[in-house]
């Protein structure tokens, strides 16, 4: 063999074994070690803004027993409402914000925001105090958690992005289970009262908004991207385009219609539960017991919805938890509540997951912060009247009204959900 046929074989392996073996790169091991932390960052996030949120039946019939004793139900529950739907309503200028400056600032806003609306709740003894504290400072402050969260997140998975937006959102389960516990073993197996329980529960969550404020950042890649280019570049504009699409609009419309009766068992089974006498320890845990079971329901139909379509589980989800509400009268003993419960809680944690992430479906990179704003902006004034229409129907019309409410607002959400599906793909049996 001649010394040039040897030194072509030479290269010839070289290069054989160059394109068989592929070293990862130091963004690539970035990007997946950068995946798991937003990923975390956002779970924190959640957890102390959604998963606080989800204790408020605690803080309904605790306020009624002391600091609001002359103040009806009816008008304590207002303030629970309207916390949800301040978080809402704020959502789309957030999200405006977050296409144009990014996560860092809007979460750091957030988190001084809940934390002072929580110190402030400790201090509060009058009905408008609390309700400035606890329903709106601690509302639009969560706007500005849960937005650049979500909105951050879809840039790391694609392929996975119900799954793990599934997992983030669990967080706010996760916050339904712990929450109750805490303030269960602060205000009643102990003598600081309800001030220092209020102060603990806001040094528990500086850790976890601290972490998330220093996970959730934009992907290395745009960071680069944009260090490299030095000319000055005009501020982007904001793109509205969504609106125009009949799917977005069909599936906000489902997701509102099902978010007005969506959230009346969380925040009643409690009191359902003691109108047919039973314990008040039992009462009391009920609420980690949906939160509980919502922690799966969050998850599991993630990793279905990847391969099945979002749109696809949304809407037998909502039809499911539909379903589910209408029975919820039929449980009259400990373990009928209790399976009920569970059901409930598994087949409505579908629906927090999936529809967020079935509008990031629908939207672009350029546009996601815009679109995830827009879609929580529309479920706002159902979040505001849903729980004082459940409190009117439980007190005129007793728990069978609130149960045919809540199931018939749900079976109505999954139908626009399966019609915006439809837009996109009339095909019967279609990943969407």
């Amino acid at each position: 063999m001649s010394r040039s046929d040897k030194e072509m074989q030479a290269k010839a392996i070289a290069d054989s074994t160059n394109t068989s073996i592929h070293t990862p790169t130091t963004d690539e091991k970035e990007l997946n070690t950068r995946s798991a932390l937003v990923l975390l960052g956002a779970f924190c996030a959640f957890f102390c803004s959604l998963g606080f949120f989800n204790t408020w039946g605690i803080f309904q019939e605790y306020y009624h027993a002391h600091q609001l004793s002359a103040k009806s139900e009816f008008d304590i529950s207002w303030i629970g409402s309207f916390a949800i739907c301040a978080m809402y309503l704020s959502s789309p200028a957030v999200g405006i914000a977050y296409d144009k400056i990014g996560p860092n600032m809007l979460l750091g806003i957030g988190s001084l925001g809940a934390l002072f609306a929580i110190f402030m709740v400790s201090l509060c003894k009058e009905y408008y105090q609390i309700f400035l504290a606890q329903a709106l400072v601690l509302g639009v402050s969560s706007a500005f958690l849960v937005t650049p969260s979500l909105s951050t997140l879809t840039k790391y998975f694609r392929k996975n992005r119900a799954l793990g937006m599934g997992i983030v959102i669990a967080g706010s389960s996760t916050g339904g289970v712990i929450w109750p516990i805490v303030l269960d073993q602060l205000l009643n197996q102990t003598n600081l009262g309800f001030g220092w329980t209020i102060r603990i529960i806001a040094f528990i969550m500086l850790p976890f908004l601290a972490l998330s404020c220093l996970l959730v950042r934009t992907p290395a890649t745009i960071q680069s991207a944009n260090e490299k280019d030095k000319a000055p570049v005009a501020k982007p504009k904001t793109d509205l385009s969504i609106i125009k699409n009949p799917a977005f609009i069909l599936c906000c419309a489902g997701m509102a219609i099902a978010n007005l009766g969506m959230f009346s068992p969380f925040f009643y089974v409690s009191s359902y539960a003691a109108s047919l006498n039973m314990s008040t320890s039992f009462t009391f845990y009920l609420v980690s017991v949906v939160n509980g079971a919502s922690f799966f329901g969050r998850i599991l139909p993630g990793i279905l919805a990847d391969r099945y379509g979002c749109f696809n589980l949304l809407s037998s989800a909502a039809l499911t938890s539909g379903v589910v509400a209408f029975c919820w009268t039929g449980a009259t003993s400990v373990a009928g509540v209790t399976v009920w419960a569970l059901a409930y809680g598994f087949a409505s944690g579908a629906i927090m997951s999936l529809q967020t992430a079935c509008i990031s479906r629908l939207a672009t990179p350029q546009t996601m912060g815009t679109c995830m704003g827009l879609a929580m902006g529309s479920i706002a004034l159902m979040a505001l009247f849903g729980t004082p229409i459940s409190g009117q129907l439980v007190g005129q019309y007793s728990y069978l009204a609130l149960s045919m409410f809540a199931g018939a607002t749900l079976v109505a959400g999954s139908v626009l959900i399966a019609c915006a599906r439809f837009v996109q793909d009339r095909k019967l049996f279609a990943v969407v």
